[in-house]
């Protein structure tokens, strides 16, 4: 290969090094930009899988094959209302709560109606019970409207729900994380007013005590 052959392989590698470059980045960005399914902070929380021998005699893995790494996941009791007003969803490590937005304010607002304190009161003394000190509370909106406008109410009521809860929660030190979602991470079918509906709610989030 002559000198100029040299360099012109040289000059068509470090081409292809940069569009190399190039590509990867924008795969990363690209993937910064994919919503999880679910709200930070509410991922499966299960603990670590115990240790399994692969060599044990009783797994009877055929001669070459070997074990898919091991999971342990959350199992998950759902528990919802007649008129599902109010959804419970617990695991071995948490209990969450959710209410329908419509028991809680009028359409639009983030004003409580009379029946409003009662209900989450009444959350608030099963925190006391799990003598939790860590307090998540959510709001989610449907897809109609804008979605800044759904981002401001569901962050308002969430507000609202927290300010309630702080007044019956006894445990000291108790954080609460407050976020509104707008209609991002729907759990139902927005194309049907009763699926809208229960995706207008908040959820308040709190770990079991270790007695169960």
């Amino acid at each position: 290969m002559t000198t100029r052959h040299r360099a012109a392989a040289a000059t068509a590698v470090s081409a292809l090094i940069i569009a190399g470059a190039h590509l990867i980045g924008a795969t990363v960005a690209h993937a910064d930009d994919v919503k999880p399914s679910t709200p930070p902070g509410t991922e499966p929380s299960a603990s670590a899988p115990v240790p399994i021998d692969s060599a044990s005699p009783g797994l009877k893995i055929p001669q070459g094959g070997t074990l898919a790494p091991a999971k342990v996941l959350d199992i998950a009791e759902v528990v919802e209302d007649l008129g599902g007003e109010q959804r419970r969803q617990e695991t071995n490590q948490t209990v969450m709560m959710a209410l329908q937005s419509e028991v809680l304010f009028p359409e639009n607002s983030a004003v409580f109606n009379a029946q409003a304190a009662a209900r989450i009161q009444a959350i608030a003394n099963e925190i006391n019970t799990q003598k939790a000190t860590r307090v998540r509370v959510f709001g989610f909106t449907d897809d109609q409207g804008s979605y800044e406008h759904g981002k401001e109410l569901s962050k308002q009521r969430a507000d609202a729900v927290q300010a309630e809860l702080a007044k019956t929660v006894t445990a000291p030190g108790v954080t609460y994380d407050v976020r509104g979602y707008s209609e991002d991470y729907p759990i139902a079918d927005n194309s049907t007013e009763e699926g809208r509906k229960k995706n207008r709610r908040v959820e308040i989030t709190f770990p079991r005590s270790t007695g169960g």
